[in-house]
């Protein structure tokens, strides 16, 4: 939509469900309609409700892109929704308009269905809608507005930090403290509704799981501040492995053999061809796959990837620039160039480990 990829997330079918059956509870007992009838107006609540959450993420997504932010996709799901961007907001002005975008188009379509309410005779399925839609955009738009990470709230209070403080990565840590805080509450708040039977037990499951997304989320951005800060020490010179040639045809148990006997023994072994000239990367996934008998009778070629299907690293990136890299094509190993020359290659759970050295990693 206006250029903007949209995804459904096969958890909708259980939002789906789940708001039919309990919206259609609600409208048989407002408008004595008969079962099927109910189901029919909830369901056709669940797309009047999606609709609103889609404008909502499009208020994100098109006051980004009006600031030279792309955009990847908005994905609808369980939840509700998220606008996936290519990179973060470059001033914390531009994230405070990002992230109160979505809020003040719910707001706006809160208010209006306000006026439609108002405007439509009592006890008919219009104004039991139009009341509907104004509850879920102004509940919508207040929770979101609450100020914690991930919610946009919690972005807002991230800008402002951030203007206060000149660093990006305080306020999103900031944020994710405060959004933790937020998670408990709703959570608090959940049970409170429940033991006082105020909660449909269908939407109970449902709201202790946007608590824990709420937490979880908000521990993410916590993670993310502290690896972001990271990222100056992220120096391709002294990260990345060097390269040990072995010319094509070599077996690999020889090829391994060399290497040990160098004196970096942890070097990337790199495939050369008759000229010289780097053409393949060995693959320690498929290398280690190999049973240690065999290794002699298998050369080198049969367990490497051509250099020309990884991706490659300058070795004069900055730590940002890296990363940008690495989010944009995942993989577990990348070539680390100086013009056309192979000077190295760097693999990602040596990266994995300089942004989080605390953090036991998977060998």
């Amino acid at each position: 939509m206006f250029g903007v990829p949209l995804h459904l997330n096969g958890s909708m079918l259980l939002l789906t469900l789940l708001v039919t059956v309990m919206y259609a509870e609600f409208a048989r007992s407002q408008l004595d309609l008969s079962q099927l009838g109910g189901y029919l107006i909830g369901f056709g609540f669940v797309v009047s409700l999606l609709g609103s959450v889609l404008l909502h993420e499009l208020g994100h997504a098109l006051t980004a892109r009006r600031h030279g932010i792309g955009v990847r996709g908005i994905t609808l799901e369980l939840l509700g929704g998220y606008t996936e961007m290519d990179r973060d907001a470059p001033s914390p002005r531009v994230d405070l308009l990002v992230s109160l975008a979505g809020p003040a188009v719910s707001a706006v379509l809160g208010a209006a269905a306000v006026v439609a309410t108002l405007a439509l005779p009592d006890g008919t399925l219009a104004n039991q809608l139009a009341f509907q839609l104004a509850v879920s955009n102004v509940i919508v738009a207040v929770f979101n507005l609450l100020p914690g990470l991930p919610l946009d709230g919690g972005r807002a209070l991230r800008a402002a930090v951030w203007a206060l403080t000149r660093d990006r990565h305080t306020g999103t840590e900031v944020a994710g403290w405060v959004g933790r805080a937020v998670a408990v509450g709703t959570a608090a708040l959940v049970v409170v509704l429940a033991v006082n039977r105020l909660l449909v037990p269908l939407a109970l499951p449902l709201m202790l799981l946007v608590a824990f997304t709420l937490w979880r989320g908000a521990g993410q951005s916590v993670r993310l501040a502290r690896i972001s800060r990271r990222f100056p020490l992220i120096d391709l010179r002294r990260l990345a492995r060097p390269v040990f040639p072995v010319p094509t045809g070599t077996p690999l148990a020889e090829a391994q053999r060399r290497r040990a006997e160098s004196p970096r023994p942890d070097a990337a072994l790199v495939v050369t061809d008759t000229i010289g000239r780097p053409v393949a990367l060995l693959d320690p996934v498929a290398t280690a796959a190999v049973p240690p008998e065999r290794r002699p009778w298998i050369t080198v070629d049969e367990v490497s990837r051509s250099l020309a299907a990884l991706p490659v690293l300058p070795v004069g990136l900055d730590g940002e620039a890296v990363m940008e890299v690495v989010q944009t094509h995942p993989g577990a190993q990348y070539v680390v160039t100086a013009g056309e020359d192979v000077v190295g290659v760097l693999h990602i759970a040596d990266l994995a480990q300089l942004l989080e050295p605390k953090r036991k990693m998977n060998t």
